[in-house]
């Protein structure tokens, strides 16, 4: 996850990053971050917002050649009488 830190912040590996610097951290790393007041928030958004700053991904197109029923089915009546 991309997160812009409000200020400066030495990385588990030693690297020393400035306030400002976008920087990818894992979900362990950025709850420390924010519990620490170091990672900004976006503009308009509360800290605890349940917003989310991504945008969602269109959803992918359903083949309909590829529909069928789902795991929980009960079995195809073989008996076409």
């Amino acid at each position: 996850m991309q997160v812009r830190l409000s200020a400066p912040w030495t990385d588990p590996a030693g690297r020393v990053w400035a306030a400002g610097d976008t920087i990818d951290v894992d979900a362990v790393i950025l709850a420390e971050l924010e519990e620490q007041g170091m990672v900004e928030e976006p503009k308009g958004q509360a800290s605890g917002s349940a917003e989310t700053t991504t945008t969602p991904a269109a959803p992918k197109p359903t083949d309909p050649s590829k529909i069928g029923p789902g795991p929980g089915a009960p079995p195809a009546d073989d008996n076409d009488n």
